[in-house]
């Protein structure tokens, strides 16, 4: 039976964020909502000795956590990826709305920086100065920026590459006025290669910087969490 119970709730979630008439903000809490609630009926069920009742007891407070933390796709968040498009026309660099409703910016190394180093080119700075004004505009926001390398190397040489690239990119973002609390940082060295390391082009590709921004809403208190 609880079996039952936590895979009708999680069949639930897939169906309702696939709504075409749900709006992004609509779809990321029901998603949130959907998997804290399936959460809840497995912690429900580990416990044991309340049958059914706990089991659903434990999917409604799973369901409340995760509306608390589902990403939302403000009018602000729209902007700051209209903003970022236009600043970044003609770059190489890929702007864009994830599943789970974060702003991703997908920079390539040639214009963030130059191979074996951790120092920001010229040519990147204007973009990320812009990019700083637009989180100043969205104040809620967290920032999460992973550096990646290719396959060149040991993990020893490409692991904290990719970390000091993620590092630095902040530190320069920070230095525009946007609070460091705001920000985390990882390094994946060459473990998530987009395409294989095979060619040159190819691993032009898999070196790059990934900064996600996303903006979560409390469905309780209808505020952004600060």
């Amino acid at each position: 039976m609880r079996t039952q119970i936590i895979l009708s709730m999680l069949a639930a979630t897939v169906a309702i964020s696939g709504c075409a008439d749900m709006s992004p903000t609509q779809r990321g809490t029901a998603t949130g909502a959907g998997v804290g609630a399936g959460l809840g009926a497995i912690l429900g069920a580990a416990t044991g000795g309340g049958g059914g009742g706990r089991t659903a007891t434990g999917a409604v407070l799973g369901g409340a956590a995760g509306a608390v933390v589902g990403n939302i796709w403000s009018n602000k968040m729209e902007n700051q990826k209209r903003t970022m498009e236009q600043a970044t026309q003609g770059t190489g660099v890929q702007v864009s709305q994830t599943a789970d409703n974060r702003l991703k910016l997908d920079i390539p190394s040639d214009i963030s920086f130059d191979t074996g180093r951790a120092d920001i080119q010229p040519n990147f700075r204007p973009i990320l100065d812009r990019f700083a004004t637009t989180l100043a505009d969205n104040p809620y926001t967290v920032i999460t920026i992973i550096g990646h390398t290719d396959s060149t190397g040991s993990d020893a040489v490409n692991d904290p590459l990719s970390l000091n690239r993620a590092a630095r990119t902040r530190d320069y973002l920070t230095g525009r006025g946007v609070a460091a609390a705001r920000f985390r940082v990882e390094g994946r060295g060459s473990h998530e290669p987009l395409v294989a390391n095979d060619t040159a082009a190819n691993r032009a590709k898999n070196r790059r910087v990934e900064i996600f921004v996303a903006e979560q809403q409390s469905t309780a208190q209808g505020v952004p969490q600060r």
